[in-house]
C-alpha cells in the first residue's frame, strides 16, 4: 500500500470536518459537470457521471448543486464553463514523482499556481513526460469495510469483472483493475450488495520511492500547496511511507 493512498485515506477520513471543504464541493460539481458535458445529461447511459454524481452524494454535496452541474453541462442552463484537462508534471523533494490534473477554463492561471507551489515547496516542474512513464492509468473502486466485509468477500464479488486486486487500506478496501473495467467492477460490486465509495480512474504509480517522516512532510505541503489551487482536480505522487511515519504525521496535526 503506498504512502499517497494512506494519505488519501486519511483526508478521505476527515473531509466532513476539514476546512477546504468548499474546494472538495467545487472539484466535484466541476467533474460532475464536465462528465454532462461530455457524454449527456442521463447517469444511467453515462458512467462517468454516475460516478461522479456518486462521489459527490457521499461527500454530502447538496442535491441542486448536483443537478445545476448536470444541467449546465448538458446545456439545459446557462453559465457552464469551457474546460479543458491540463497535466502537469515534477518531482517533490526527494525525488518523489508528482503527476496534476488540472481541470481549468484558464490554462495560464493553472500553469502559474502550479509552478508558484512547486517553487515555495521545495519541488521543480519537468517537462512532459518525465515522470507519466511511472504511472500507470488504472481503475480504483475504494469501499468502507463495514458489517464484516472480509478482503475474500470483496474479492470474490469482483474477480470475473476484470478486478486485478484488492488493497487492505485499514478502514477501507482499494480494488485496481484496468481504467476501463472501472464500470464493470463498480458494477458487479453493486450487484452483490456492497457499498463503495468511489470509482474512478486514477494514475496509480509503478514504482515507489520510500520516504521517512520529514520527506513525508515534504510531500505532503506540497500536494496541499497545489490542491489549493482551483484549477486542480488531483494530485498522484509516488511516495511510500511507513504505518509508523503515517503515524506520526497524524499526531502532529
Amino acid at each position: 500500500m503506498s504512502g499517497h493512498s494512506k494519505w488519501a485515506t486519511t483526508k478521505h477520513k476527515k473531509a466532513a470536518i476539514d476546512a477546504k471543504r468548499g474546494k472538495l464541493f467545487a472539484r466535484m460539481i466541476k467533474n460532475i459537470e464536465v462528465a454532462a458535458r461530455t457524454g449527456g445529461g442521463d447517469p444511467a447511459g453515462n458512467p462517468t457521471l454516475f460516478d461522479a454524481i456518486q462521489k459527490a452524494k457521499k461527500s454530502s454535496v447538496p442535491a441542486d448543486n448536483i443537478d445545476r452541474a448536470v444541467k449546465r453541462g448538458s446545456g439545459l442552463e446557462t453559465g457552464g464553463a469551457d474546460y479543458e484537462t491540463i497535466m502537469y508534471e515534477g518531482y517533490a523533494p526527494g525525488g518523489v514523482a508528482v503527476l496534476v490534473e488540472c481541470l481549468t477554463d484558464n490554462r495560464n492561471r493553472a500553469a502559474s499556481d502550479v509552478r508558484v507551489a512547486f517553487t515555495r515547496n521545495g519541488g521543480n516542474l519537468a517537462d512532459p513526460g518525465s515522470v507519466s512513464y511511472l504511472f500507470n492509468r488504472r481503475g480504483v473502486v475504494v469501499l468502507p469495510k463495514v458489517d464484516g466485509l472480509t478482503e475474500d468477500d470483496v474479492l470474490s464479488a469482483v474477480l470475473d469483472a476484470g478486478a486485478d486486486e484488492v488493497n487492505d487500506l485499514g478502514e477501507t478496501f482499494e480494488v485496481l483493475s484496468e481504467a476501463t473495467d472501472v464500470v464493470a467492477v463498480r458494477t458487479a460490486l453493486q450487484e452483490a450488495g456492497i457499498e463503495y465509495d468511489s470509482a474512478e480512474a486514477q494514475f496509480v504509480p509503478s514504482m515507489e520511492v520510500e520516504v521517512d517522516v520529514e520527506g513525508a512532510r515534504k510531500v505532503i505541503r506540497l500536494i496541499d500547496a497545489l490542491e489549493d489551487s482551483d484549477d486542480v482536480q488531483n494530485v498522484f505522487a509516488n511516495f511510500d511511507a511507513s504505518d509508523e511515519v503515517m503515524a506520526a504525521l497524524d499526531d502532529e496535526d
